[in-house]
């Protein structure tokens, strides 16, 4: 509810602008009404705009917050499963034991594909990067499901978001798979959704009997979980985006996945070990961490657009992270070398006065390294674990009025000019 007013005056006429309170966090001004003024407003990357209202996740940048549904993030990832978590992002409760058990044996019901979708794989090359094949698969499902889909029925809204998130997994696993020209590894539905994962990327026909490790199958649940959703960052939005258009969900999706590839977004934690890579030793930390202070190269995995202090999921990850270190008594050199970045960042003032802390994308590349996933699926994972959010955004969009999405610009190019003959161009 719009519960005062703020005054605008543009070339001497005034424009009372409704400012609108949420549950939480600061107050928008609804500028819609700017259009009568002739003026539209200008905001680069979107950094003050609010073009949507939602009720799933809160951030607060200044405090560290992080909720999901009302939920701390901490909470949620150190007591919940990634699945109750997304049953939360796509209902707006927890779910209760009735609602759990329902829930996760219709996530089981749908981890299968459809076998031709195989076919699909073998256009690729052997050495695409994944996550160019699941622009590919997941766009693909939309061939699979698109007669009759009605995101106005709930029921239909239901079965996308199901269909999604228990397919992610398997086709992520087999994008994995085929560019290490291994065989498929079909679902197994008596694992949790963390190990079927496991078991689809590191079980093999000839060892069939693959059981995930204890503390790396808490390790990748906490990580989906860590990762399920964000608010309206690059991805989400362009989910959304493409939503409004009315255009299919799993096309919406495979939208979404080629955002979060940017190494600006979910290609971060992929960057913080080519990172580690050219800094190469422990005894060249040092340097490069003034080479960091003198801004001659950039720090990747520390630090956020939205957090101003420590990242909330960070907190949980670096308590995993030394878990999974600690248990698999792992000797890597990268791993030292990420250690030994870690302790610089959080004891020299140049990154503590500007919080640049360690964020969630720096501590799940040194768990997934050391699990043995390689750099190429971390962001896939990720786009995995952000399904769940994607879809619960997208279809609360659906299940009210909605508009199609449409920004304006601030335009800078030619003005109107006439059409010159090429014969009479110079």
């Amino acid at each position: 509810m719009a519960d005062t007013n703020a005054k605008l005056t543009v070339n001497g006429e005034e424009y009372e602008l409704p400012i609108i309170e949420g549950t939480l966090g600061r107050p928008v001004i609804d500028v819609a009404a700017l259009q009568e003024s002739g003026f539209w407003s200008y905001d680069p990357g979107f950094k003050v705009t609010a073009p949507v209202e939602s009720k799933i996740t809160y951030i607060d940048g200044g405090k560290g917050e992080l909720l999901h549904r009302g939920y701390p993030i901490d909470e949620l990832a150190n007591h919940a499963e990634y699945l109750e978590v997304a049953y939360a992002l796509l209902n707006g409760e927890l779910p209760n034991a009735e609602q759990k058990a329902d829930f996760f044996e219709k996530i089981r019901e749908h981890t299968a594909v459809h076998d031709q979708l195989r076919k699909f794989f073998e256009g690729f090359r052997r050495d695409a990067h994944p996550m160019a094949i699941m622009v590919g698969v997941v766009g693909a499902l939309s061939a699979f499901y698109h007669d009759n889909l009605d995101l106005s029925n709930e029921e239909h809204r239901e079965i996308t978001a199901i269909r999604l998130i228990a397919k992610m997994p398997t086709l992520a696993a087999m994008s994995y798979k085929y560019s290490q020209g291994e065989p498929f590894m079909y679902p197994r539905n008596d694992f949790s959704y963390a190990e079927n994962f496991l078991y689809m990327m590191f079980a093999t026909p000839a060892d069939v009997d693959y059981e995930p490790n204890d503390v790396v199958t808490r390790a990748m649940d906490k990580i989906f979980t860590l990762h399920a959703d964000h608010e309206q960052n690059a991805s989400t939005s362009t989910v959304r985006l493409a939503g409004s258009t009315g255009a299919n969900p799993y096309a919406c999706i495979a939208a979404g996945i080629a955002a979060l590839w940017g190494p600006s977004h979910g290609g971060a934690n992929e960057a913080v070990l080519e990172m580690l890579d050219e800094i190469g030793t422990v005894e060249n930390v040092p340097a490069f961490m003034e080479k960091v202070k003198s801004r001659e190269v950039k720090l990747m995995g520390f630090g956020h657009r939205v957090y101003k202090n420590f990242d909330p999921r960070a907190k949980v990850m670096k308590e995993t992270c030394d878990e999974v270190l600690e248990a698999l008594g792992v000797n890597d050199p990268k791993l030292e070398l990420a250690m030994a970045l870690e302790k610089i960042a959080l004891e020299d003032p140049f990154f503590i006065e500007r919080n640049l802390y360690p964020n969630v994308d720096f501590y799940s590349g040194i768990i997934l390294k050391a699990i043995g996933i390689p750099t190429s699926m971390f962001t896939v994972i990720f786009a995995l674990a952000r399904t769940s959010g994607w879809i619960s955004h997208l279809l609360e969009m659906h299940s009210a009025p909605y508009k199609i999405g449409r920004p304006r610009q601030l335009y800078t190019g030619e003005t109107r000019r006439d059409f010159v003959k090429v014969e009479d161009r110079k």
